[in-house]
This record gives structure tokens, C-alpha cells and sequence, in this order.
């Protein structure tokens, strides 16, 4: 029987976009991977605290073990090998094994400012690509930025966007904070990419509205960036005083944040796909979005965008549309139907017929 290993080393930070694809991952295969019906055997590489959790059928391998960080020839062969993100630092062993990358963004062409790291991970993601017999993107925008940054040798990237698992209402809890309503709410780690500081001065102009922004502060090649700190003197210093920093947030919280809120604030100017787009979405609230990178594919014709950052501008989005969305019911079911279409399984069936096909 053919040998499968799926790379969930992400989940050493579920707090990350990156964790919650790998932690996805495992809850389908939990569901759906059967050991005597499958026509693979199924490995999955994870922090080892994740060990049988998602069940007994399927083989582990630790990402914690030093020695496996260090020399990938200590990894057992196997036929079939999915790395489903370009970052990690663990690659087949053997040059017989079939590599699958997906590939969620190229994020240090904009946020790396040392021309060596950057032509250092032009490189290394250079070498995966060669060595991998298949290419993943999550959007149209990834993709046409790998074609346009990397040599291909004639392989076709294909799309196959993110799932994004639909909020399970029932598990809402409330935030141990007081929560002041009407409330806006963003979500992501405080780095500048996330540019969250676009939102002060828009909040200056809305005094009777409270905004929230969940997210634990943000490392760049594992230093911590001032980007939070800013932040942080910056609400001080300038007495904003209808904005909170919340820190990291649990699944639950996150779950009733989206609920409660009257809007979903994302200014990005970097993202692979925009799975928070998506989650506001399925909990039928409206999303003033940046249409930056793949924001505006994702966003499609549900979110409202801000085509400047200046705080007069974004705030006549929000004035024009805000109370107009939530006169529209029509407009709000139409949206909750195209958020529910990424939380099927599609995103993974896909990914069982490549492996099928390899």
C-alpha cells in the first residue's frame, strides 16, 4: 500500500492562518480517513502533543523531534508527500517521493526588508519548486504572483482554495472583557502587513462605535516587530479611547466576536486568501475590506472596500453601506451562501483525487 504524509507541523500555532489550515486538515481526516477503505497509508506530521487526536487509524510522526528538524534522511520513505504550506522546513527524504506544495502567499517579497533573507527565501521556495512533481495555490492572485516571481519548467499551478470551517454557533462564548455595543471587530496578528493602524484614526471619527481587534503581537524571523508596541502608544498617547487590543482570543470567543459585532473590519494589505473574509461572512455580517492582494477575489462582490486609507474616506464606506446591508436580507442570504460553499469539503476532495492521481 502507497505511503502518504501530510505536513501539519503548522499547528505548533493555531493562533496563525497557517494553524488553522493544518488543525482543519486533521479534523477531516479524523471524519473521513478509514484505514481499511482507504488505498493509502496515512502519516501525519504534527507537534506531538496532537498525537491521536485525530484517531487511532492514522500513523504520527513528531515535528517536535530535533532530529528530524535537522536531518530530513532520518524520515522513513514515503511514496507521496504534502507540504500544505511553503514555509515549513521539513522535505522528503528520498528524490523518488512525489512532492505536492501548496502555496499560500509570497509575503516576504513585501515584508522582508534585507535584499539577502529575501533572495534567501526567493531561493529555497526556488528549490521546492523545482522538486515538486505538482503546485497548489490558494487563490488566482497566489498563483499568478508564482508565475510571474518563479521559474515553473513548464508545471501548471492549479487553485484550490482554502476551506474555511463554518462557524458552529453553539460554541459561542462571550469574552471575559466588558464588550461595548454597537462594536466593530477585526482579527489577526499585530504585525504591519495586517496595517490595523489605518483603523485609529477612522475610529476618531466614530466615538459612538467600539472596535475590538483580537490578535497576539506579531515576529518577523522570530523577532518580535515593534508594530504592537506603535499601536499601543499610539491609542494611549492619542486618548482613543473606543478601541480594545484583546490579545489572542479562544475558537469560542472568536466565534461569538463575529456574531455580536455590527462589522467586520479588515484593512490588510497582504494576505494568500482571507479565511476572516469568509468566517464574517458565514456569520451574515458585513465586511469593510483593503482589496489588496486577494482580499478583493475573495471578498467578490459581498465585501465593500476601501480604495483609500485616509479616515474620511473608509468612514463614508462604512456610512454608506453600513445600515443599507442590513436593509437588504436578500443581499445578506446570498452572502451566507457563498461563505458556505468554502466550508464543504471540496477544498480536501480535491486534494484526494490529486493524490489518487500521483
Amino acid at each position: 500500500m502507497k505511503r502518504l504524509l501530510v505536513d501539519l507541523s503548522a499547528l505548533y500555532n493555531t493562533y496563525s492562518g497557517l494553524g488553522q489550515v493544518a488543525l482543519s486538515y486533521g479534523r477531516y481526516f479524523a471524519k473521513h480517513y478509514k484505514a481499511d477503505k482507504a488505498d493509502y497509508r496515512l502519516y501525519l506530521l504534527l507537534p506531538k502533543k496532537y498525537f491521536g487526536a485525530f484517531g487511532s487509524e492514522i500513523h504520527y510522526i513528531s515535528s517536535d523531534n530535533w532530529w528530524l528538524r535537522h536531518c530530513r534522511y532520518l524520515f522513513p520513505k514515503f511514496d507521496v508527500w504534502h507540504s500544505i504550506d511553503q514555509l515549513t522546513r521539513f522535505k522528503p527524504s528520498s528524490a523518488a517521493t512525489k512532492h505536492i506544495v501548496t502555496i499560500h502567499d509570497l509575503n516576504y517579497l513585501y515584508e522582508e526588508k534585507d535584499a539577502k533573507k529575501r533572495a534567501t527565501a526567493q531561493r529555497r521556495i526556488q528549490r521546492t519548486i523545482k522538486k515538486a512533481i505538482q503546485i497548489v495555490c490558494i487563490s488566482d492572485f497566489t498563483k499568478r504572483e508564482v508565475e510571474r516571481n518563479f521559474s515553473l519548467d513548464g508545471k501548471l499551478c492549479r487553485v484550490i482554495y482554502n476551506q474555511v470551517k463554518q462557524l458552529d454557533v453553539s460554541k459561542a462564548q462571550k469574552p471575559d472583557i466588558d464588550i461595548r455595543a454597537p462594536f466593530f471587530f477585526a482579527i489577526g496578528v499585530l504585525v504591519e502587513k495586517k496595517n490595523f493602524h489605518v483603523l485609529l484614526d477612522l475610529m476618531k471619527l466614530l466615538p459612538e462605535k467600539h472596535l475590538y481587534i483580537a490578535g497576539k503581537d506579531g515576529y518577523i524571523s522570530g523577532l518580535p516587530t515593534p508594530y504592537a508596541d506603535m499601536i499601543r502608544k499610539r491609542i494611549d498617547s492619542e486618548n482613543i479611547d473606543n478601541i480594545t487590543l484583546m490579545g489572542g482570543i479562544s475558537d469560542e470567543e472568536k466565534i461569538w466576536m463575529y456574531r455580536h459585532c455590527e462589522a467586520f473590519l479588515i484593512p490588510s494589505l497582504l494576505e494568500g486568501f482571507g479565511l476572516p473574509v469568509i468566517e464574517a461572512m458565514q456569520a451574515g455580517k458585513p465586511v469593510f475590506s483593503s482589496p489588496q492582494t486577494s482580499l478583493k477575489e475573495i471578498g467578490d462582490r459581498f465585501a465593500f472596500f476601501w480604495n483609500k486609507f485616509d479616515a474620511q474616506t473608509m468612514k463614508k464606506v462604512i456610512d454608506d453601506n453600513l445600515e443599507e446591508f442590513y436593509r437588504n436580507p436578500s443581499l445578506i442570504e446570498e452572502q451566507r451562501e457563498y461563505a458556505a460553499a468554502f466550508a464543504t469539503d471540496r477544498h480536501f476532495e480535491e486534494y484526494e483525487r490529486l493524490y489518487s492521481t500521483i
